[in-house]
């Protein structure tokens, strides 16, 4: 099969098309061909040896975690799909090497769930991470309607999703990003404030009592964080580990078909979007990493099946 693979860290220079081999289904285990996966700023960190510390790597590695596609065959003892079915994924596994930028991939079944039937192929690739993230996030901050809750850079992935969900939990959101992207923000249902100096300022302007809780999805923004909690206040951060120091929570998604199974309910009452910014063919995966480095995207980057 075709894939995107890279044989040493590097930066986007490493990554090339290559053949490897078709992935073996072992028991309990789907196989889906690609029609869809999305870049996640994760997958480059890895290529570049920022996560060598926490995660085990085997060259060649092909990258990626999030896919959708088609069942192409299953293993033994796999009752809960069938060739032909329409799937997703959130697909990390335990160690980096045969992922989602490929034209086949192998999953165990009990991290795989039907694709929703309203999504597109790249929605529902750009979905499972970030929308896993804002869940994972908005779980752990354990919120009540009547709280208060500031999403720092609501803008990205993470943030328009854990918006979306919030705001159909009845919260009050307020969410940072740049003044461009304001009228998204306020279509998802937050209330938009600019980030940088002056932030502790401007949300005083729009809660004078505080927050109840914060959600970092940025990084940096810890003693803002603290100035704007009220007390007992809960905050999480999945870019600042030294939240934990502070009374916070580290977040780190887990892959999960009934978790993502909660998503794919409000995606089928139309409770919640997913916007795709820019879409490559796999082929041109360097180039898409690439623009996701740039910072500057206003959704997900997703590559879609090879061309050439």
């Amino acid at each position: 099969m075709k894939a995107m693979t890279y044989a040493q860290y590097g930066g986007t220079e490493v990554l090339e098309q290559t053949n490897r081999p078709t992935p073996k289904v072992a028991p309990g285990a789907v196989l889906i061909r690609v029609k869809a996966a999305a870049v996640n700023p994760v997958d480059w960190k890895i290529m570049s040896g920022g996560l060598d510390g926490l995660m085990d790597v085997a060259f060649p590695v092909t990258p990626g975690w999030d896919v959708a596609g088609v069942v192409e065959a299953v293993g033994f003892d796999t009752p809960e799909f069938k060739v032909g079915d329409e799937v997703y994924s959130y697909g990390r596994r335990d160690t980096i090497q045969g992922g989602t930028f490929a034209e086949l991939v192998a999953l165990p079944a009990a991290i795989v769930t039907p694709k929703p039937q309203t999504l597109s192929w790249e929605q529902a690739a750009a979905l499972p991470l970030t929308g896993l993230t804002a869940q994972r996030t908005l779980d752990a901050l354990d919120l009540r309607a009547d709280h208060v809750l500031l999403v720092h850079n609501g803008s990205g992935s993470v943030g328009r999703t854990a918006i979306q969900l919030a705001a159909n939990a009845g919260v009050r959101v307020i969410a940072t990003g740049s003044p461009a992207n304001h009228s998204r923000l306020r279509e998802l249902g937050a209330e938009p404030v600019a980030y940088g100096d002056g932030l502790v300022e401007r949300v005083r302007a729009l809660a004078p009592d505080g927050v109840d809780a914060a959600a970092d999805f940025i990084g940096g923004v810890l003693k803002d964080t603290l100035a704007l909690l009220k007390e007992g206040g809960r905050h999480a951060s999945i870019a600042d580990a030294s939240v934990v120091d502070h009374g916070g929570q580290y977040i780190w998604v887990r892959p999960d078909a009934a978790e993502l199974e909660r998503l794919s309910l409000l995606v089928e009452d139309g409770t919640l979007s997913v916007d795709v910014a820019q879409t490559f063919p796999l082929q041109e995966a360097a180039r898409a990493f690439q623009e996701s480095m740039s910072g500057h995207g206003t959704g997900k980057i997703v590559l879609t099946e090879f061309t050439s």
